[in-house]
């Protein structure tokens, strides 16, 4: 440290000492006037009232803020590492896909619009076997959760749970995962093709879902993060045909960023047919839009997605 450096420090460290040197005579005469008690304002009266007190620094999300939308376009990984072909998300080791993610998302940053990323995991998934309870799903344990929370903090990132209920339902599956979703950078998916009845199995029908369970769900889930007072969380809401998902007698959430995906591969001209279809039938809703790098026939590139009206605010690639 420089010597006038040091001085002024010394001087501070001096002046810091005066005042509370005099502060303290300053109470040790008032109480001889007036006595020991006048000191302090007895509690309960108007001047102990009027004593500020520090405001909670409230919840934000990973990369700022508490709103997602329409502050950020979220563009979000989806998968499982059970098996590449659930998806990109499982192709490698967490932390390695966030940085293909990372790269993957730079053409949709915008300086008016920056990109928030998001690892949606495949946190239940639909299974053609009955497994435990005859739930025909496969719940993923903590340990894999948690490394995939792990990784999307290090990278400033969304976790999404993904929900593929077999033949369980979505409102049962959310509610199991209290603990992640009570977090304020963890969202939800629900997926109604691997919604099933009691008699059906995964892979064999296209599953779907009533407005009441989704309704139920959503309500839950926007109490909890009312309650917790937690940033904006995301919803998702895939959607791959026209009578999966009854978007009219869907209720919106104020403390959700509600968001109906177009999910399905193919080609270019069916996908941008099926997303306008989608979004004319729901207009009031956020959209989401699905890619497959190996499904789609000539995966279509940022610059095409961008083109699409409107925008997309959540772009997931599988």
């Amino acid at each position: 440290m420089s010597t006038s450096r040091a001085v002024v420090r010394q001087r501070r460290i001096a002046a810091v000492i005066g005042v509370a040197v005099l502060a303290a005579l300053f109470v040790f005469a008032l109480t001889q006037f007036t006595g020991p008690k006048a000191a302090e304002p007895p509690k309960g009266s108007a001047e102990a009232k009027a004593t500020p007190t520090a405001t909670p620094k409230p919840i934000e999300l990973p990369r700022g803020g508490r709103k997602i939308f329409p502050d950020y376009r979220v563009v979000a990984y989806y998968g499982a590492p059970q098996d590449k072909q659930l998806g990109a998300l499982g192709i490698g080791s967490p932390s390695a896909m966030t940085k293909k993610l990372a790269k993957q998302s730079k053409g949709y940053e915008r300086k008016s619009r920056p990109v928030m990323p998001a690892m949606e995991l495949i946190a239940v998934v639909a299974a053609a076997s009955p497994g435990e309870d005859g739930r025909y799903n496969l719940r993923q344990p903590d340990s894999v959760i948690r490394r995939y929370l792990k990784a999307a903090r290090k990278a400033k990132a969304l976790l999404i749970l993904d929900i593929q209920p077999g033949r369980s339902d979505f409102f049962t599956e959310t509610k199991r995962l209290r603990k992640y979703l009570k977090e304020p950078d963890v969202g939800l998916a629900l997926d109604p093709e691997w919604r099933m009845g009691p008699s059906q199995v995964p892979g064999k029908v296209i599953g779907s879902v009533t407005a009441r369970e989704v309704n139920a769900t959503t309500d839950w889930l926007n109490k909890l993060t009312k309650r917790r007072k937690l940033p904006q969380k995301l919803l998702l809401i895939h959607q791959f045909t026209d009578d999966m998902v009854p978007e009219k007698q869907l209720k919106e959430r104020d403390q959700l960023a509600y968001v109906l995906n177009v999910d399905g591969f193919g080609a270019q001209g069916l996908k941008i047919a099926k997303y306008k279809n989608f979004v004319a039938q729901a207009p009031g809703f956020r959209r989401g839009f699905k890619l497959f790098y190996e499904e789609d026939t000539n995966t279509m590139t940022p610059a095409q997605v961008m083109r699409l009206q409107p925008r997309p605010d959540v772009v997931v690639y599988e």
